[in-house]
């Protein structure tokens, strides 16, 4: 017997097995192209979620620190000039103030590790503010209390400036400075405010 020749419809049989192989192979190619996209995605979303919580927190605990320090350095200067007496001694009172500044120093070189640029330059500068209330709260600067005002609020204006830095590092929308939000001043009681140039008050 001869072998007969493939008919026509045999090669197309043939093709159409062909072209659903090749579809359920490109299928399967794509789905795992988009499951390895999608997966890299995730990873860098959860990647940047991660990273943008550690700045957070070094940025709040910072801040939190710099302020600690500045009620250290307000309780310091009231007891030393006389403002306000404490049962706290002096000694006790510069060690409170030694160990918050090393502590604001910790949370400092957190935020030069994790910051951005802005970030880092607004800390430098914030924390060479607060440096300057520490100073004149024990008497290494001298200064009258108009002084002392201007520097706790250079300090509270680096803050803001910090805070600022953050926000757009950390991708958060709105400002808390400009037109919409005024200028604000050290808070200061009603009483001391209107008895500001004949009595003598921390801040």
């Amino acid at each position: 017997m001869t072998a007969q020749a493939p008919s026509v419809g045999d090669f197309l049989d043939t093709a159409e097995q062909l072209v659903t192989i090749g579809a359920v192979l490109l299928g399967a190619l794509m789905s795992h192209v988009t499951s390895y996209v999608m997966e890299r995605q995730k990873n860098r979303h959860e990647l940047l979620t991660r990273w943008d919580t550690a700045k957070l927190d070094a940025y709040v605990g910072y801040i939190d620190q710099v302020r600690a320090g500045v009620f250290a350095a307000v309780h310091m200067y009231e007891h030393r000039t006389g403002i306000r007496e404490s049962s706290t001694s002096v000694h006790e009172m510069t060690a409170e103030m030694s160990d918050v500044g090393r502590r604001r120093g910790s949370a400092f070189e957190r935020v030069l590790l994790l910051g951005g640029d802005d970030v880092v330059e607004a800390a430098h500068e914030l924390n060479a503010k607060a440096l300057q209330v520490d100073w004149h709260a024990a008497g290494k600067v001298d200064g009258e209390l108009s002084d002392w005002r201007d520097r706790n609020r250079a300090v509270f204006d680096a803050i803001n400036r910090f805070h600022e830095s953050a926000r757009v590092d950390l991708g958060v929308q709105g400002s808390i400075s400009g037109e919409g939000h005024p200028q604000r001043d050290l808070l200061l009681p009603p009483s001391q405010r209107a008895g500001e140039n004949g009595s003598q008050t921390g801040l």
